[in-house]
Parts: C-alpha cells; sequence; structure tokens
C-alpha cells in the first residue's frame, strides 16, 4: 500500500478527542458560547448526539448533546443540562428562540455545562453533519498534512495514490479541485476543465456522470476516441451526493489497484469534501457580508477592512459583473450567477494574486487592487478576460464595469455606484442593441469611459424627479407625432444632433434638406419653439439626450 495512502487511512479511522474550541472554529457554522471560560474550552469533543428525552442512559461523555425541540427555560431543556451534566458531556446545542442570553448563561454555570446557542433559522440536519465531520478532523484539522476541506491538495493525494491525474466535481459540473503532480499525463479535455472549472456538459445531462453516481463503488469509464478513459467514485456523506472524483486511467495492472484506492478513501473524500463546502458557504457569507458593509456602512468600513486584511496603500476600485440573463431569479441563473462567483475569485487571484469578491442582490462584486503605474489597464484587462472566460459558465453574456479608483476605504461607496451606474448603462444599451439592428453595445469598461453619457443620465433622473419637464414640448411632440403620424421628433433630435445643419441632419434619417426645414418651421409655429434662443435650444437638447439614454 502506498504510504501516503496508509497514513490518510491510518488518520481517517482514529479520529482523536477535539478541543472545544477548536470544534467549534471547524464546524464553522454561527455558535455563540454563551459562558466560555479557559476550562469549559478545553473539553475534550469526540462525538455528537441528537437528543433523546426517552432515553435518559444514553452514553454523553465528551459528547456534543443538540437538543433539537427543546425550548429555553422549558422543563426539558433542565432535563437537558442535567443529563449533560451528570454524564460528562462536552456541550449543549440549543435555539435560544428569544431567550435573553444571560438566562442561558445562567443555566450554562448552574449546571457547569457549556451551552452553545444557533440560530433559531438553522438547519439541524446540517449543523449534525457538520459537527461530526469536525470530530472526524480531529485536533488538527487536517489529515496526513491535507488541511480538511482543501481540495487541491488532496486531489494531489489522490493522484500519488493512484497514478493519475484527479478532479473532484460537485454535482452541477463545477470543479473544486484538481492535481498537478509532475509528469502525470492529461488530455484536452482535461486541460479545458481545469482552466474553465467546469465539465463541458452538466452532469445531470451526461450519461457517464449519471452512471457513476448510481454505483456505490468506483468504476472504469471508456471514453470517446482521442480522450483518456477514466475511473470514477461518486463522493457522499450520510446518503448525500457531494459530487464525483474523475482520475486519468493509469491503465494497465494500475488500473485495479487504482479502483480499490479510491474506493477505500470514499469516507476521506466525503470528510473533506463536506467540510470544503461548508467553508465555501461559510466564507461567502462572510465575504458578501463584510463586502456589504465596505460599500454600504462607512461607519463600519474600516473594521470591515481589517477583517479582509485589506491594505489601502495604492487604493482600490469597485468592480461589478452581472449576467444578462432573461430569468434572473430562476434557478438556472442563481447556479450562473454562482459560477460567475467563482470565476471573477479565479481570474482575480491570477491577476492580483488576491481576491476579494461576492455575490451581492444577483451581481458579483469584486475589490480591484490599484497597484503600478497603470492600474486601469489591469483593470480592463481582467474584466475583458472575465468576459471572455465567462462563455464557458453560461450562454449569456457577462457585463462587467469599474468605478472610480478610491484612495481611502471612505471612497468605497462612491465607487461602488460609479460601477454600478456604469453597469447598468451598459446593461440597457445592450438590450437596446438586441431589440435593434445596430453595431455591438460594449459588454466590459471602466467609470471614466462612459462619464458624460452617466452624468447626462443623472441629470435626466432629476429632471424626471423634480418634474422639472412638466412645462416643455417634448411629450407634447411625442404625443403629436404618435396621433398625426408624423417625424417632428426624429427630425428634432437629428437636426441637434447636426448642430442646426441641415444638409447633415437630412442625411442622417435620410430625407430631403427642403423636408428638414419645412419640419423645423412647423416645430417653431406648432409649438412655438424659439430656435434662435440658445438656451431653448440647449433645453430641447438635454431632455432628448438624457430620455434616449434613459
Amino acid at each position: 500500500m502506498d504510504r501516503t495512502e496508509e497514513s490518510l487511512r491510518h488518520r481517517d479511522t482514529t479520529p482523536a478527542p477535539i478541543a472545544l474550541s477548536a470544534w467549534n472554529r471547524l464546524v464553522q457554522e454561527d455558535l455563540l458560547h454563551v459562558n466560555p471560560t479557559a476550562e469549559n474550552l478545553r473539553r475534550p469533543v469526540a462525538d455528537v448526539q441528537l437528543y433523546d428525552a426517552l432515553d435518559d442512559q444514553a452514553n454523553v461523555r465528551n459528547t456534543v448533546v443538540l437538543a433539537m425541540g427543546v425550548s429555553c427555560g422549558s422543563a426539558g431543556f433542565e432535563r437537558v443540562l442535567v443529563h449533560a451534566a451528570d454524564g460528562e458531556a462536552a456541550a449543549v446545542i440549543v435555539k435560544a428562540r428569544g431567550t435573553p442570553i444571560e438566562d442561558l448563561r445562567a443555566a450554562s454555570s448552574r449546571h457547569d455545562v457549556p451551552v452553545l446557542v444557533v440560530g433559531d433559522d438553522a438547519d439541524w440536519t446540517r449543523l449534525i453533519a457538520m459537527a461530526r465531520t469536525a470530530v472526524a478532523g480531529a485536533a488538527v484539522d487536517s489529515v496526513s498534512g491535507v488541511r480538511l476541506g482543501d481540495l487541491f491538495a488532496f486531489a494531489n493525494a489522490v493522484a500519488s495514490i493512484t497514478n493519475g491525474a484527479a478532479s473532484i466535481v460537485d454535482p452541477s459540473g463545477r470543479i473544486l479541485g484538481y492535481s498537478t503532480v509532475p509528469g502525470q499525463p492529461i488530455d484536452d479535455l482535461r486541460r479545458e476543465t481545469t482552466l474553465t472549472l467546469q465539465e463541458r456538459t452538466p452532469p445531470a445531462l451526461d450519461a457517464d456522470f449519471k452512471v457513476v453516481y448510481s454505483s456505490t463503488a468506483a468504476l472504469f469509464v471508456q471514453s470517446p476516441s482521442g480522450i483518456a478513459d477514466r475511473l470514477a467514485l461518486a463522493v457522499r456523506a450520510g446518503g448525500e451526493l457531494l459530487g464525483s472524483i474523475w482520475i486519468i486511467d493509469p491503465g494497465g495492472e494500475r488500473r485495479q489497484p487504482a479502483l480499490d484506492a479510491l474506493d477505500r478513501l470514499a469516507p476521506l473524500a466525503g470528510l473533506h469534501m463536506l467540510h470544503a463546502r461548508s467553508a465555501s458557504d461559510f466564507t461567502e457569507r462572510r465575504n458578501a457580508d463584510l463586502m456589504r458593509t465596505l460599500m454600504d456602512d462607512p461607519a463600519r468600513a474600516s473594521f470591515a477592512a481589517a477583517q479582509l486584511g485589506l491594505e489601502f496603500t495604492d487604493g482600490f476600485a469597485i468592480a461589478a459583473f452581472a449576467l444578462t440573463h432573461p430569468n434572473g431569479g430562476s434557478l438556472d441563473a442563481m447556479r450562473e450567477q454562482h459560477r460567475l462567483l467563482q470565476l471573477v475569485t479565479v481570474t482575480c487571484n491570477v491577476q492580483f494574486r488576491s481576491a476579494y469578491s461576492a455575490l451581492i442582490d444577483s451581481v458579483v462584486y469584486a475589490l480591484l487592487p490599484c497597484a503600478g503605474d497603470s492600474p486601469r489597464a489591469a483593470h480592463r484587462r481582467v474584466i475583458r478576460d472575465i468576459g471572455s472566460y465567462a462563455t464557458t459558465i453560461s450562454a449569456h453574456p457577462v457585463v462587467s464595469a469599474v468605478g472610480g479608483i478610491a484612495e481611502q476605504i471612505s471612497e468605497l461607496p462612491r465607487s461602488r455606484t460609479e460601477a454600478l451606474r456604469t453597469l447598468r448603462y451598459l446593461m440597457h444599451q445592450q438590450s437596446v442593441t438586441r431589440e435593434n439592428p445596430t453595431p455591438q453595445a460594449p459588454a466590459a469598461a471602466v467609470f471614466e469611459d462612459y462619464w458624460t453619457e452617466l452624468n447626462l443620465l443623472e441629470i435626466g433622473k432629476y429632471i424626471t424627479e423634480k418634474h422639472l419637464d412638466k412645462f416643455d414640448v417634448i411629450d407634447a411632440i411625442r404625443a403629436y407625432d404618435a396621433t398625426h403620424h408624423t417625424d417632428f421628433l426624429i427630425t428634432l433630435r437629428a437636426y441637434f444632433d447636426s448642430n442646426a445643419n441641415v444638409s447633415k441632419a437630412a442625411d442622417r434619417i435620410h430625407v430631403h434638406g427642403n423636408t428638414i426645414r419645412y419640419r423645423i418651421t412647423r416645430l417653431a409655429e406648432e409649438f412655438q419653439i424659439d430656435f434662435d434662443n440658445p438656451t431653448t435650444r440647449l433645453w430641447l437638447w438635454l431632455r432628448l439626450v438624457s430620455t434616449d439614454l434613459m
């Protein structure tokens, strides 16, 4: 047996007790310890159990007891605490359901049992799965030197054991980790999927994935011509499908040992994937909360920046990314939004060696560093690259925009506003382009590319909000055109766009110059427009331009 595999198996089958404080960190759920002391934080945790009110004889020594269905302050809660104290339990987890923390702290002290509070909306099934995963992780949060949840390191370990390049895939087809062991052969499919971090075909539509998912053992999967054969294993935890591991077939005498090794590693793979999913969910929620604080809450922005480890030496710019998906609230759209978040995170890591990104309200935000002599060139390059790569995650285009550079934390809300304004403008232009056979609108830009148009848009919004258009003639001309089937508004727009040059205006709308002169005369007479007054011309032009942009 391979030495790495032997170590992996030994560590997985003999989990050591872990201190309550370390276990709490590994669970990565929002658990509040109501009465932490140096002594109770060192309590060993060796198991996790659901409380059974009808089984007072259950052994709970060094066990975390989940008090499901018990309300704080009730007689049932007191029985749980007495049972936990008498049995030397490691801790009790309960939902507060409105009970003051002071009351919970008093109960914890009275029975000398650590009490941890979980949110009222927490899922007990998920919590017990993660709690047991943390126990299995043992005291060092690692298995044979591979940190729990580090799927890239785990893929390398699997590749070394099986002698084949390994990829770890979730049920939606995302590549969660892949091996980089030198000298192991790979094919074009492997190169493509590790570049895009996505399978070519969603597992739900792939016959090979369906066969693998239906098996409880590792399988040999024959591939089409030109693609290397694979060995594959469905990974589960507690009956839940977490994903699969795919190995490039080492062939010959190495195939069967590799299949056997995959079967032996199945429980360990489940442990890693379950922990990685929890860590990913926890990190995603945490990053979203901190990013939202940075952009929306100036009073707490410095704290959020410190939590993210930001150093404002050269400043940052907020980038915003969105899919032009027609059904933004659909399940498919939400999946693609999370793929976009992953793509943005990976690309920023490659470009800037750091990634601060979050999905908030269907928009992916990222903090782009501003180091170097030409930060805007780097910003343009990264959003252009993300737009190009996005074709691998969605059939719908990605629109990207970057706000101005924020040299201080307090300027980040302004950068976010600029990014969103630019993003919305580009998305509007995309929709206009789809409806009209005009040149393709740009899908990526920095704020200063369109600052004129964006400022005119703000002026237009101000005019509308303050009802400053109440007495002008633009709406009257539009209504007249609709009633009489005339083209006065189109003519007026062409006339102003051509700086009152009749010949150019005629060319713009493909009519004779005399037609322009006639219509301008009619406009002056019908709507009392003084075309000789520069202020009148400015106002009408401003109304037309701002309306067109909206």
